[in-house]
């Protein structure tokens, strides 16, 4: 992550913290997991539940292998002694497209939609057994 000082003295990351991709990925396994856990209806669903998992499984394995190679040959930027603890890259700025926005906003744009989804089909899931339940 590079990062320099603007006028206000906070860094300005171009590159977003690993605990953010790591609660992305936690939020697409939680919609897997949900997915499995409230939609498994043996037989009748069984293949699009596998099609899905196989989907969101290469969705983030993907990039991942990417910005692996990425991180491998990039020279752009001089690597950090240490790690940037989360709450120093939350206090500070994120570049997007030639401006910056706050860190914490740029993670929230990015959580927000996968959360919403993944939390959405649990919400759904439940009321689906709770219908299947009372069903004569």
């Amino acid at each position: 992550m590079s990062r320099e000082l603007i006028a206000h003295n906070r860094p300005v990351y171009d590159d977003l913290h690993p605990r953010v991709y790591g609660t992305a990925a936690g939020l697409v396994g939680w919609f897997v997991l949900s997915a499995w856990i409230l939609f498994d209806r043996q037989s009748e669903v069984e293949l699009s539940l596998m099609f899905v998992t196989v989907l969101l499984f290469v969705a983030v394995l993907l990039p991942w292998l990417l910005s692996q190679i990425w991180r491998r040959y990039d020279h752009r930027h001089d690597p950090h002694p240490r790690p940037i603890p989360f709450g120093e890259w939350r206090r500070g700025e994120f570049a997007v497209w030639g401006s910056t926005i706050n860190s914490t906003h740029a993670t929230i744009d990015m959580l927000l939609p996968l959360a919403a989804v993944a939390f959405g089909l649990t919400a759904i899931g439940i009321v689906f057994l709770i219908c299947a339940s009372l069903a004569p």
